[in-house]
């Protein structure tokens, strides 16, 4: 349906274009002749007009929707250049027909021009009837190499588009499978103890689950929204560490009401975890710093890793995110890695609003 659409609105289009075009250029030769004859046009010189134009607008399709189409967009050059000789020679002789066997009886009674002679004089049909045909065809296909190009450009952006918000969806909709594992697990293992943590929890996890399903699909979300959600995640995750195995810390300031890409720092919070707690045995440091103002949103987390770590564990998810924030900002934001003294750590700078 949506291609049936689309095909019905480019057709329309050309149509209008085409109704524009070749009424601007029938117009435009009618002045001409104004000028040429001193104001005094007869109604043969319109009828004469007015046939040539006929067949300009069919010379000019065929060649572009019909030889064009088929011969240069099939890159066979010479097959192109040598239809377009003998079709605009065809055309020029039925067009020479026309006026002499059709319209020329309509207001003069002269002596008509033989078969042969229409076919044969070669000179003639250049002159008169090929050079118009051609004047007209190269304005209107050049117009439409154009269009043609613009709207190649656009499909080819929108195809672009279309493609990164899928993998963008793609990417919102992951969810780190051992983390709903881990969780799951070590609610049921609170759950046996009967800990007052279960229900909590629970909610907890549900909060996520929601957030990631609906708001996670959104274009844009508080910061304070993802904050929440953070709290949930780290809160479940602490869950399968002691106390000396993971030390936490989080600083927020928040001055303005800014808004984000849904998931872009829980992805960043979540990795950290995975990069830094769960493949570290040693006490593991995450630190957490938001700051917002009306100006823009800054977020910073760093981590502690172990010597044996390698930069391609995180290399994928971070470009993920490098992409998405590529598509939301363009160019208007700030992504900054840095790796010192077994410390990684990732800053974002986006503006505050940004559509």
């Amino acid at each position: 349906m949506m291609m049936k659409t689309t095909s019905e609105t480019q057709i329309r289009h050309n149509l209008y274009f085409q109704l524009l075009f070749w009424t601007a250029l029938f117009l435009f030769g009618t002045v001409k002749m104004y000028g040429e004859y001193n104001n005094e046009v007869s109604k043969g010189l319109i009828i004469y007009n007015f046939c040539h134009w006929i067949f300009q607008i069919a010379g000019a399709n065929f060649i572009y929707f019909v030889l064009i189409r088929h011969f240069f967009d099939q890159k066979k050059y010479i097959e192109l250049i040598l239809s377009i000789f003998l079709s605009l020679y065809i055309i020029s002789v039925i067009n020479r027909f026309f006026i002499v066997y059709i319209a020329e009886p309509l207001f003069i009674n002269e002596l008509k021009d033989t078969p042969f002679e229409i076919f044969t004089d070669i000179p003639y049909l250049l002159l008169h009837y090929t050079f118009p045909i051609i004047s007209g065809a190269f304005i209107f296909i050049s117009i439409m190499f154009i269009i043609r190009y613009k709207d190649e450009k656009e499909h080819s952006i929108k195809l672009q588009k279309e493609k990164m918000e899928l993998e963008l969806q793609s990417l919102k909709s992951q969810l780190n499978p051992h983390f709903l594992f881990n969780t799951l697990n070590n609610i049921y293992s609170l759950s046996i103890s009967h800990s007052d943590k279960t229900s909590q929890s629970i909610s907890q996890l549900s909060d996520i689950l929601d957030y990631i399903l609906y708001k996670g699909q959104k274009k844009w979300v508080q910061v304070s929204d993802e904050l929440e959600i953070i709290d949930h995640y780290i809160a479940l995750e602490s869950l399968r560490y002691h106390e000396e195995r993971l030390r936490i810390q989080k600083f927020s300031k928040i001055n303005s009401h800014n808004t984000i890409p849904p998931l872009l720092y829980l992805t960043l919070v979540e990795n950290a975890f995975k990069h830094g707690a769960g493949n570290n045995f040693a006490t593991t440091e995450i630190k957490i710093a938001i700051e917002t103002n009306q100006q823009h949103s800054v977020f910073t987390i760093e981590n502690t890793f172990s010597d044996h770590q390698t930069n391609n564990e995180k290399g994928i998810g971070l470009q993920n995110i490098k992409r998405q924030l590529q598509y939301h900002y363009q160019e208007h934001f700030i992504f900054r890695i840095s790796q010192e003294n077994n410390i990684f750590k990732v800053e974002i700078t986006t503006p505050s609003h940004y559509d």
